[in-house]
């Protein structure tokens, strides 16, 4: 009488199960680490709004001043050339007025100043004089420029449809290098004007980093549990045809 072998043990289906979960929790982990470093920009970006406002200049020596509030004088800004910015606000429709500036006090790059929002209802728009150096005190917070995606459109007749800090600064003739940062007014350049409203968007940070590092932490459990559902009732039909 013949004795039906033993069942072998499922090496290679073992080593797949296991290099798979490594991965599934190493995912899990580093969405964990991600979501302590958004926490950290969140937290961050609300400290710097909540104090006074720091002289360009200062602000800019910091390790990380991006969301400061500065304050900063430009002359000429109220009359400036200026860029237009396709942008919504409010579900508004309409486009943000951007300039350049070589702020006084300053030796560094010329800085990109996002003047505000001017809706597409109203077709006026601040008058240009290059002669213009009346000083403009302004305050506003700093604000690293995003790049434009590969599908952002080209801009069109000194329109832009995403905002290209170089590109931007090259419209507006500005020799040399600018500063990363854009200051987004938040006092107004044409105070005469009521139809600029200066603002600076919200720190748009989203922080679903928990949600991802629970989906992936609950598929490496129920990796665990399948492959244990999977080997029991190998190694039990084996037992049985023995």
């Amino acid at each position: 009488m013949t004795t039906a072998a033993r069942p072998r043990f499922p090496i290679v289906l073992t080593l797949l199960a296991v290099a798979l979960l490594g991965v599934l929790l190493a995912l899990g982990v580093w969405q964990v680490q991600r979501m302590q470093w958004k926490e950290g920009l969140i937290d961050g970006a609300e400290a710097a709004a909540g104090q006074p406002p720091l002289p360009l200049a200062e602000a800019l020596k910091l390790e990380n001043p991006e969301f400061r509030r500065v304050i900063l004088t430009c002359r000429g800004l109220s009359a400036a050339p200026f860029v237009e910015l396709q942008s919504i606000e409010n579900s508004d429709a309409g486009v943000r007025l951007v300039s350049a500036c070589r702020p006084e006090g300053t030796e560094g790059a010329p800085v990109l100043v996002d003047r505000g929002f001017v809706s597409a209802d109203i077709s006026a728009r601040p008058t240009v004089n290059a002669d213009d150096t009346m000083p403009v005190v302004i305050t506003g917070v700093l604000r690293r420029a995003p790049a434009p995606s590969a599908l952002t459109p080209p801009p069109a007749e000194g329109r832009f449809y995403g905002r290209d800090a170089e590109a931007m600064a090259r419209a507006l003739k500005v020799e040399g290098p600018t500063s990363p940062f854009t200051v987004f007014a938040t006092t107004s350049t044409n105070p005469d004007w009521a139809a600029l409203r200066p603002s600076a968007p919200p720190a748009a940070f989203t922080n679903n980093h928990l949600g991802y590092a629970l989906t992936w932490f609950g598929l490496a459990v129920a990796l665990i549990a399948f492959y244990g559902v999977l080997l029991r009732r190998r190694m039990t039909r084996k037992d049985i045809e023995s």
